[in-house]
């Protein structure tokens, strides 16, 4: 049984000390720090106005600081979320319900796996839990969805009856590898061949930069935003993040960001956006000016690779779907999210389709593994 705590909503991550929200946030995983998240608001990317009002949790320890968080949103759409509920939403609809104001435990725009209780107190995950759950009943809200949930935390939201949805991206794993040739070492001898030809075509009169640290200026960020605008027209119709994101992202988180630039003459056509975790590189951002054959490839996936042998980090998380990066040497692993629907009928559609839901995906995770590149049988 839980033990009464107290919670409280704050007014956006900006109104919680930075180094009381690290400390529950801990150092590994960048998406979650105080600096990611405020810079979100305070750029005008993740705000009422955009639909995604910041309403974190916060349950303080005996000594007056926050010894939970949880970051959370209130949101008027499903946008910018990765975690697809645009039919139940319409279900809902349908019945005569207000699917929106729904509650998001997420990190806005970004499809990264980590945790969503933020926790300096671990006792405290399941009160964090029945938190938004009071939250969701006390507004009258829909739902509460926690997307991208680090694996270790799931058995909590089991634990307090939230239904389990099960999803898959592709990630790269560093088996001790000395280089990049090492790595090519362990596949098959015709994706070796065909990764070195693509490597060869899209670098051709290019030269590749990483960027970190003070090196990265605004006019960096200038050549990136247009390359990120570019791919947010095309996917999304309207880019999620401001101008102004990547300015604070470069004054507040420079040493944990490698922006890598592709450049022709001088000028840079291409680049993709990297963040540094304690022991995982995270792809977030690509986009370009000039069409070049593999060039994403080469930037986004083999230049990370790269990146991450150079820094002895164990895994590259090159962000949502994308079977083409199996080929590359990029695996299927499972990703998972928590989902509290109060409603009881609604709750059981849900279940019934997340249960069918999870066996398509487990199978699909099962034969794509038949599909990597590495040799076999070794």
């Amino acid at each position: 049984m839980v033990e009464p705590v107290t919670a409280r909503t704050a007014e956006g991550v900006g109104s919680i000390d930075r180094d009381e929200w690290n400390a529950c946030a801990g150092g590994g995983n960048p998406f979650v720090s105080h600096d990611f998240l405020a810079a979100l608001e305070e750029s005008g990317s993740a705000t009422a106005r955009t639909g995604w009002q910041p309403v974190p949790v916060v349950i303080d320890g005996a000594d007056g600081r926050p010894a939970a968080i949880l970051p959370a949103y209130a949101k008027s759409h499903s946008q910018g979320e990765y975690v697809f509920d645009h039919g139940w939403a319409d279900a809902w609809q349908r019945a005569g319900g207000d699917y929106y104001p729904k509650l998001q435990i997420a990190v806005p725009f970004s499809p990264v796996p980590g945790p969503r209780l933020l926790l300096r107190d671990e006792s405290l995950g399941p009160a964090l839990i029945a938190a938004a759950e009071a939250l969701v009943e006390q507004y009258g809200l829909s739902s509460a969805h926690a997307t991208f949930v680090a694996p270790d935390q799931i058995p909590l939201f089991e634990a307090a009856g939230w239904l389990i949805r099960t999803d898959r991206q592709f990630h790269w794993t560093n088996r001790g590898y000395a280089s990049f040739d090492d790595f090519l070492g362990a596949l098959a001898s015709r994706k070796r061949k065909a990764i070195r030809k693509e490597r060869a075509s899209a670098v051709a009169g290019l030269e590749i930069v990483h960027l970190t640290g003070a090196a990265i200026e605004e006019r960096h960020w200038d050549a990136f935003w247009h390359f990120y605008q570019d791919t947010g027209s095309r996917k999304w119709g309207r880019p999620y993040l401001t101008r102004a994101f990547f300015s604070l992202l470069g004054q507040r988180m420079a040493d944990k960001v490698l922006l890598m630039l592709a450049m022709r003459d001088g000028q840079p056509i291409a680049g993709a956006l990297n963040l540094i975790g304690g022991d995982t590189l995270y792809g977030r951002y690509w986009g370009c000016i000039e069409e070049v054959p593999f060039l994403h490839f080469e930037l986004c996936y083999y230049q990370a690779i790269d990146a991450a042998i150079a820094r002895g980090l164990a895994r590259v998380e090159a962000g949502a779907q994308g079977e083409h990066k199996l080929a590359r040497g990029y695996e299927p692993v499972a990703t998972w999210s928590a989902h509290y629907i109060p409603h009881p009928g609604f709750r059981r559609a849900v279940a019934d389709y997340l249960e069918h839901e999870r066996r398509a995906i487990e199978a699909n995770i099962e034969g794509l593994e038949d599909y990597t590149p590495f040799r076999k049988g070794e």
